[in-house]
């Protein structure tokens, strides 16, 4: 599943801060790492291998980025996970390209050492030392990737991300790099102008 992905952030690095940066980082040239209210989302489609990932600070999905301690907290980090692995509600497709998913793999030092979250085995002692350091600078980030197969790719001109926005308003921006077809290019989405087109 990374094969595509991987390539995405290089491929399109000089487009997406040309077309997406902030005033703020026009001076340095480089996009923000982790800024609260922005998403950065690549998309990949490769003959009928649509890939979506999804990183954002915790911030925008779960209103905060510390540990959850408390029930409350740890509920909503459930709920956004659940969210999450359904991204067929999140990303709108449309339906004549019949996608569906066939991977996905979610990740952030919030969900834990839950398998269904992250499936590669890494070194324990890496594990603990990065849920450290999101506890210590409180800056945990969600990670979500995605490969869905489409049977009518053709028929995939865009992705919606209006239902994105709409399940996580703290989202204010998502700055989506993507490939296709029609080449790369570098977009700032924004809930007023949500709909990205290959």
């Amino acid at each position: 599943m990374r094969r595509l992905l991987l390539a995405l952030p290089f491929a399109l690095l000089p487009l997406a801060v040309a077309q997406a940066h902030d005033d703020h980082d026009e001076a340095h040239g480089t996009l923000p790492a982790h800024e609260h209210g922005v998403a950065r989302l690549n998309v990949g489609l490769d003959g009928n291998t649509l890939e979506l990932a999804l990183e954002s600070p915790a911030m925008n999905l779960v209103g905060f980025e510390h540990m959850p301690g408390s029930d409350a907290d740890k509920a909503k980090v459930e709920a956004v996970r659940k969210q999450l692995e359904q991204p067929l509600k999140l990303f709108g497709l449309a339906s004549a390209a019949g996608c569906k998913e066939d991977q996905q793999e979610l990740e952030s030092p919030l969900f834990g050492d839950d398998p269904a979250a992250k499936h590669d085995d890494d070194d324990d002692d890496d594990h603990d030392d990065a849920h450290a350091h999101a506890h210590e600078h409180q800056h945990s980030e969600i990670h979500a990737h995605y490969q869905l197969t489409c049977a009518n790719p053709a028929k995939l001109t865009q992705v919606d991300l209006s239902p994105l926005y709409k399940a996580y308003p703290q989202t204010q921006k998502i700055n989506v790099q993507l490939v296709g077809p029609n080449g790369q290019k570098g977009f700032a989405s924004t809930p007023g102008n949500a709909v990205v087109s290959f």
